[in-house]
């Protein structure tokens, strides 16, 4: 999860064999810190998700609704033309700047842990 401007936010990594959907609840209201509002009252949750068709469920589209966060999800089939790539291009530089690190490009380690801590401690290098 990235701020508008690319700069990583949360981060969890997950089997590859796992869909996404699964993860994007807890990432948004257990990891993701505390987001803009007024100055003394941040908001608890972001007002905005934007993501790719990979997260098109009518589930999830209800619990964004519930939890008062506007969707910027194309559809299935949808014509490219609706100008959302312009907008995820922030989130693509990010990873691609996470994979500019050669160990997380190319997984070698064996343990999980060890892989998140290199994720980790590139998102830092990338935020600061």
């Amino acid at each position: 999860m990235t701020n508008p401007h690319g700069t990583p936010l949360a981060v969890e990594v997950s089997a590859a064999n796992r869909h996404d959907v699964n993860f994007i609840l807890p990432l948004v209201f257990q990891r993701c810190p505390k987001v803009g509002g007024v100055p003394g009252r941040p908001l608890e949750t972001p007002y905005l998700m934007r993501a790719d068709t990979g997260y098109t469920s009518k589930d999830l589209l209800h619990l964004f609704a519930w939890c008062e966060i506007r969707p910027q999800i194309p559809q299935w089939g949808e014509d490219r033309a609706t100008g959302l790539g312009k907008l995820r291009w922030p989130l693509e530089r990010s990873i691609a700047w996470l994979k500019q690190y050669r160990r997380i490009g190319t997984r070698r380690e064996r343990t999980v842990q060890t892989f998140e801590s290199f994720v980790t401690l590139a998102c830092s290098r990338i935020a600061y």
